[in-house]
């Protein structure tokens, strides 16, 4: 049986050569195929989406990480979306005929390769719950982003926050976050407003953590000098589904007069989440998946 598995490393870079010579690098390994690579030139972040067998993903992550450590520049960049690495995440998804468990493995056996490479790693999601129990919040992305680049060199310094693999923050390339997850979606929903104030305080109203929306995170961020953004991970979308996430946006945000002008899908989606926010839309009734042509063939 033919084990696969997903990694969507984000980097911190949206255009120029150095964008094309990573994705051209992304392209060049066996057992390793690039499915998508999704630049946000106002995040000034690079999605990219692979999908391989273990030793295949293996090599090529951290082919990747070698080539941005020595191409992304950290002291220079600037960005919409908090970061604290040149990789600043690289989680790794079971698809098919992996264990969440081996995956896990994985992330270790990458974290201890990418270490000897100069760049120090946090374990997170069920990496970090591996390592340091249930109970720990290191699990959560956010939670070991906050400070981001230009104050992890202290952050460090303290014993809770000590990285999993490696010790001194890289001078240029910073930290990045390795560990083994269920699929996620990466939504971003746009309001017809510049004020960033306002985009927060919705972020704020609809995450989980802020006690809103179960499986949601949320931040608001400028996306350009007319739109501020609502940028969401809706981390279990069959139990907090789009549709949810963004009816209630739109809520929060009549409130003060302004409206959603558009919504952005970064990365790639299951196809089931799409198909549930065009059920909901359309008001079907008595729905069955296998109504679905696709699924059929």
């Amino acid at each position: 049986m033919q084990k696969i598995i997903e990694s969507i490393p984000n980097f911190s870079v949206s255009e120029g050569s150095v964008l094309e010579g990573l994705i051209s690098l992304a392209k060049s390994f066996s057992g390793v195929t690039l499915l998508d690579a999704s630049p946000d030139t106002s995040h000034n972040r690079t999605v990219v989406t692979l999908l391989g067998d273990y030793e295949g993903m293996k090599e090529a992550i951290v082919s990747l990480v070698k080539y941005a450590i020595e191409h992304i520049d950290l002291t220079k960049h600037k960005g919409e979306h908090p970061r604290m690495g040149a990789v600043d995440v690289i989680p790794f998804v079971p698809i098919k005929n992996v264990t969440m468990e081996e995956c896990v493995q994985l992330s270790r056996e990458v974290a201890e390769s990418v270490s000897q490479l100069g760049l120090p790693v946090f374990l997170y999601e069920e990496s970090a719950v591996f390592l340091h129990g249930k109970s720990t919040t290191r699990a959560n992305l956010a939670t070991l982003r906050k400070g981001e680049f230009e104050g992890m060199a202290e952050k460090i310094k303290e014993e809770k926050f000590k990285p999993d693999y490696g010790t001194e923050l890289h001078k240029t390339a910073g930290i990045v976050a390795v560990g083994a997850r269920m699929p996620l979606i990466a939504f971003n929903v746009n309001l017809s407003t510049a004020n960033v104030g306002l985009a927060n305080n919705i972020a704020k109203i609809i995450r989980g953590a802020g006690g809103g929306l179960k499986f949601v995170k949320a931040i608001g961020i400028a996306l350009n000098e007319h739109t501020a953004q609502v940028s969401m991970n809706l981390t279990n979308y069959e139990k907090t589904p789009i549709y949810r996430a963004l009816e209630l946006i739109k809520i929060e945000a009549a409130r003060y007069g302004v409206t959603v002008t558009g919504t952005e899908l970064i990365g790639l989606a299951p196809m089931d989440a799409l198909i549930d926010s065009a059920v909901y839309y359309m008001q079907i009734e008595n729905y069955e998946r296998d109504a679905i042509l696709e699924r059929r063939l």
